[in-house]
């Protein structure tokens, strides 16, 4: 098989030791205690992916992958050690070349902005993210489902606060529908919030989101694009590393379309210091983590580990990694002997080697190799030297990184943050609105109120008055039923008139009465 259908690793005495690109997808592990050559390996496999048309991700933990932007120096102090070994393995092409390269970084210091939304990362990895418990992480859950039913976008980490917030003015309510939802857990996660956010978390959510299709990309000549993420910083922030990377591989598996097993990768991907993923990782998230690197093959995307100690990746993960590179292990521990039975089991076994004696002999720069043939089928492990890189081994200067940054095809399509409407901005808005009708309400209310008591008042007044206009009529009209003087003058001369003419009437009459009795009884 030519090398034009592979990646060349190196040379086991007399055989090319060569990866066959429609098996690079099948992942792989590189691994070594420090100093043993895992970083020049890893430089090498870059770059002859790049070669060939395959584009890579990979973690910059130390800042020396950066070199791989620039050709190797024939003036620097390894270069003589690497076209001896050029000449070693007979590398009769090896010449310095540097490769396209794309700079990244979470914080947008060292590379372009790399940006994910609130929604895009989804409760379970942001509860990794923010160490939370499953009460916690349930709260989470349901301030995603109430924010998704609602229509509200959950960009940033401003409108995750302010969706936690309502949901905890509304824990009444959503404890009835969906479950507990106590203010204790809100507040809790609000605190987690605040420690992500002083880890620089809040840099990593927002927009413009990243496109997944601006790392599948290759220059004008054919070579794949190399994205380069900057995590030296980030590595002072495990959690979010390996959180970061976690998501940027679901990302991956969940927008590719199935491809089956294609002739070579869409996509490489190389997880450095790869521990760091599965350190105190929960049940559900290792399961998450075994899936996508199980299931992300049928995408085209190949996933290879960089650690320390094999035995630092769980054995469902391991079981996916059939490229295996080996760098020397150190044996003065039981658990340094434990790896180095672990990572000899793992080998498909060599007669002419003794794997758990040969872990601990190899030199700088060598390494045991066992690769997927042509078929598929691994081959048996064999002791490699490893060829040399062609790019700088080292990092670049501020000012050359500065000068990739500003001349690569991105441009500053993410340098520029984005913040549009979204669920903080709604909220506020309903908040205002809803205090203004409150506002309203109290002083229509107070308004009611002072009318109420004014119509009282009113209504008093009025029937004070009608009450003393009733007691002036009535006295008007007693005072008009009385006679004037003139008439009680008038009336008096009368009846004293008439009681004289009485008087004398009766005088009269009396006197004829007592004439008649007297005449009828004298008669």
């Amino acid at each position: 098989m030519s090398d034009t259908a592979g990646i060349f690793i190196g040379v086991s005495g007399e055989k090319r030791q060569v990866l066959p690109l429609r098996r690079a997808n099948r992942h792989g592990l590189v691994a070594g205690a420090t100093g043993t050559g895992k970083t020049v390996t890893l430089q090498g496999l870059v770059e002859s992916f790049s070669a060939a048309g395959v584009p890579s991700f990979v973690a910059d933990v130390k800042g020396d992958l950066s070199g791989l932007a620039m050709a190797g120096d024939a003036s620097g102090k390894t270069h003589d050690i690497f076209a001896a070994r050029a000449a070693e393995i007979g590398q009769s092409d090896w010449t310095l070349t540097a490769n396209p390269v794309q700079f990244w970084d979470l914080f947008g210091d060292q590379g372009h902005p790399v940006r994910t939304t609130v929604s895009e990362m989804g409760p379970l990895l942001l509860a990794r993210l923010m160490d939370l418990n499953e009460v916690q992480e349930g709260v989470l859950t349901i301030a995603f489902h109430v924010a998704d039913k609602e229509g509200l976008l959950l960009l940033d980490l401003d409108d995750l606060q302010a969706m936690l917030v309502n949901c905890g003015e509304r824990a009444d309510e959503l404890t009835l529908q969906y479950g507990n939802v106590s203010k204790q857990s809100v507040g809790a996660i609000q605190r987690s919030l605040l420690q992500l956010r002083s880890q620089g978390g809040d840099k990593f959510f927002g927009e413009p989101a990243l496109d997944m299709m601006d790392f599948i990309k290759t220059d004008d000549n054919g070579r794949g694009i190399v994205n380069i993420l900057a995590a030296d910083k980030l590595m002072s922030s495990p959690k979010l590393y390996s959180t970061f990377l976690l998501w940027l591989l679901s990302e991956l598996f969940e927008t590719l379309p199935e491809v089956g097993d294609p002739d070579k990768p869409k996509l490489v991907f190389f997880f450095d210091e790869a521990h760091l993923l599965f350190n105190d990782a929960p049940k559900a998230l290792l399961e998450k983590i075994e899936q996508v690197v199980r299931l992300i093959r049928s995408k085209g995307i190949g996933v290879y580990f960089i650690t320390q100690n094999p035995i630092d990746i769980p054995d469902t993960v391991a079981a996916q990694l059939n490229n295996r590179i080996q760098h020397k292990l150190n044996a003065f521990t039981p658990r340094d002997q434990q790896a180095v039975k672990a990572a000899a089991d793992t080998f498909r076994p060599n007669p002419e080697i003794k794997v758990a004696q040969a872990i601990t002999e190899l030199k700088i720069g060598e390494a045991l190799v066992s690769l997927l043939q042509d078929d598929g089928s691994p081959a048996m492990v064999e002791r490699t030297l490893i060829k040399a890189p062609s790019s700088r081994v080292g990092p670049l200067t501020p000012q050359e990184r500065g000068v990739m940054i500003t001349t690569d095809a991105i441009g500053d399509k993410y340098d520029t943050l984005v913040d549009r409407e979204s669920a903080e901005e709604i909220l506020a808005a309903k908040a205002g609105q809803a205090q203004a009708a409150a506002a309203e309400a109290a002083a229509q209310k107070e308004a009611d109120k002072l009318a109420a008591a004014k119509a009282k008042e009113d209504a008093k007044a009025q029937a004070a008055a009608a009450k003393e206009a009733a007691r002036e009529a009535a006295r008007q009209a007693r005072e008009d039923a009385k006679p004037s003087m003139a008439e009680k003058m008038v009336q008096s001369a009368a009846r004293s008139a008439a009681t004289s003419l009485g008087r004398q009437v009766a005088g009269s009459f009396g006197k004829s009465l007592v004439r008649g009795i007297l005449g009828g009884l004298f008669r």
